[in-house]
């Protein structure tokens, strides 16, 4: 299921989003609806169902506090009419896509068991023509069952802990405890898709670019299954259609002169080009399968004090994020992702990183035509016990990873991978646990840098050794020494000199930040105001303005928008340290890392001509 399910001569797409009938196992064991087997019959036959949309986290759309704080199996229900002509040519074949349920779910199709995937975020999918051939005609009831559960070997892990005071807790009760500091959302978060392909059919496609002077070179391998010697051609086309390379084979490179290449977001005139490859895979019976695949030439290299995008320092002034908002959760939202991406663009932000978990396909597709460049990150946030750091934690891990490399692998806006947030890297299984992780993705890609945000002490983390830019978040005058800011140049100038004189690789920011309630001021400024915010991101910008003419090559502020987190006592209906509120609208900050970010794309002389100031 490589990159992105599209339409073509040869496939159909059906989207089977929308409202679909759920219901919550609240059984004490939640285990009901298999003992039951709710999946073999509608599921209005076993009980109450409500209207779920698709995609949406299911957590905020009613008014039940037990919906919203759920955890176990929830049950989703939808019939769909596949087309008869589907069905009926056995040259086809049907394939259910789910782009992301959180956690673990099971698939069934007309009561038959179609495909069962651990881990939220990535897709999964099943061939269903079998099952639709020997049931129902067109017909196609489909199940999902989803648990949230998360446990010391999930990715994020997490622990249920039963609490067994009698006094205070009635028999059963459990909480699901976690280590990251965001709202466990659930459901099925991005849409559902029904596609076609031919029998014989283009599986994947790797495509990695360079360049040399003016001729761009875009090295291509296909995988075709269901065909034994397929033939197959390439072609790459410009923005106007016109074929400027073409090549025959599975594998084989496409030269491409007077390229255009694919730059950022402020740093070229023409930023995010993006040329079209369409690949034909014809098998021996006849069949032809066809998929276009937007490709953007670019080069991505690490030095020790540099971050280097088509040879050029590239600096990464941008944002963290969440998928997160009102209602929805961390259902997929088209207005939503545009209105972001107007306001990274309207700030001058030229790069952001899917804190802390892949992020919808269609946000890197816009990405990349908009020359946003993204620190893609894993969902390995809040590995803090000993025992996450196992045998059966790596296993699955590395299967993420796979997952991950596979889906993003084209985008030309995907520059790094990141395979955790904060760990507890100074653990001692920390070092090989990293080590493995590290160099399983650069054999997936090796393309890439590969890295992992630390918060951990410079000298005793054991997984920096094998990362190839530090990322370090902190929050100094935040979490520590609270209220001081007149600490924060000489803390972080030191926390840089320590990272740079240990390891001699270019580092990140990769967090900074502190709350701000929006509509909170005092004079002088206190936690918690705008001035506050603002006036502990001036002083972290004053450090990196030294520290980018040596060895630092980005700041990534925390956050982006105000998102949900777990009800505690240090966060006000959710986490406030967005420099946006939750509904988009700008705090004193965003003002403040407008003006700055823009000033940085001039001074580095990257701000083309079009948006420079009269």
């Amino acid at each position: 299921y490589f990159n992105s399910i599209r339409q073509s001569p040869s496939r159909e797409v059906k989207d089977v989003s929308g409202l679909w009938r759920f219901r919550a196992d609240l059984s004490p064991e939640r285990n009901r609806g298999f003992e039951q087997q709710w999946y073999r019959s509608p599921l209005a036959q076993t009980g109450p169902v409500i209207d779920m949309p698709v995609p949406s986290s299911y957590n905020d759309i009613t008014q039940d506090a037990k919906i919203r704080d759920f955890i176990g199996w929830v049950w989703y229900e939808k019939d769909v009419w596949v087309p008869a002509r589907w069905i009926q040519d056995r040259g086809t074949r049907i394939v259910l896509r789910v782009g992301s349920a959180h956690y673990y779910s099971v698939l069934w199709v007309n009561g038959v068991k179609a495909a069962e995937h651990e881990g939220g975020h990535l897709p999964f999918e099943a061939d269903i023509g079998g099952v639709l051939r020997q049931t129902s005609g067109n017909q196609c009831r489909i199940t999902i069952a989803v648990n949230n559960t998360l446990t010391l070997e999930t990715l994020p892990p997490g622990t249920i802990q039963y609490m067994t005071d009698r006094s205070r807790y009635p028999a059963g009760y459990f909480v699901q405890n976690t280590n990251f500091d965001f709202f466990n959302y659930a459901g099925i978060h991005r849409p559902v898709l029904l596609y076609t392909t031919p029998t014989a059919h283009i599986d994947d496609i790797t495509v990695e670019t360079t360049f040399s002077d003016n001729i761009g070179l875009v090295s291509f391998n296909v995988s075709v299954l269901g065909s034994s010697k397929p033939a197959v051609k390439v072609t790459l086309s410009a923005h106007d259609g016109r074929c400027v390379a073409s090549a025959d084979g599975i594998r084989g490179v496409l030269k491409v002169t007077d390229v255009n290449l694919w730059w950022p977001y402020l740093m070229h005139e023409n930023p995010a080009y993006l040329y079209s490859m369409e690949v034909q895979a014809t098998a021996e019976d006849g069949q032809t399968d066809v998929y276009t695949l937007p490709v953007g030439i670019r080069t991505v290299k690490v030095t020790s004090t540099q971050f280097l995008i088509n040879n050029k320092p590239f600096y990464f002034h941008g944002v963290n994020k969440h998928e997160d908002a009102d209602i929805r959760g961390k259902g997929f939202d088209w207005p939503l992702v545009v209105k972001d991406f107007n306001l990274m663009k309207w700030m001058g932000v030229n790069s952001f990183r899917t804190s802390h978990y892949p992020y919808a396909e269609e946000i890197l597709q816009t990405a990349d035509r908009h020359g946003i460049v993204i620190i893609d990150e894993c969902p390995g946030v809040g590995i803090k016990d000993i025992r996450s750091f196992g045998n059966v934690s790596l296993a699955h891990h590395l299967t993420v990873m796979e997952e991950l490399v596979r889906r993003d692998k084209n985008h030309p806006s995907v520059v790094m991978w990141s395979v955790a947030n904060e760990p507890a890297s100074e653990m001692p299984p920390a070092g090989f646990y990293f080590k493995e992780l590290v160099s399983h993705t650069k054999s997936l890609d090796s393309s890439r840098p590969v890295t992992y945000i630390t918060d951990s002490n410079y000298a005793r983390d054991q997984g920096a050794p094998y990362v190839d830019v530090i990322c370090v978040n902190s929050y100094l005058s935040w979490y520590h020494d609270p209220g001081h800011t007149e600490l924060i140049s000489l803390q972080l100038n030191t926390q840089f000199d320590d990272w740079f004189g240990k390891y001699q690789k270019p580092i990140i920011q990769s967090e900074y930040g502190a709350d701000a309630v929006s509509g909170l001021h005092s004079d002088p400024p206190m936690m918690f105001t705008e001035e506050y915010q603002t006036t502990v991101l001036q002083n972290y910008h004053n450090v990196f303005d030294q520290k980018r003419k040596e060895f630092v090559i980005g700041e990534l502020i925390w956050n982006f928008a105000d998102f949900m987190t777990a009800q505690t006592i240090t966060r006000v209906v959710g986490n406030k340290k967005g420099i946006l509120t939750r509904q988009r609208q700008p705090k004193a900050g965003a003002f403040l890392l407008r003006e700055r970010y823009w000033r940085i794309a001039n001074e580095t002389g990257a701000l083309p001509a079009w948006a420079r100031s009269p």
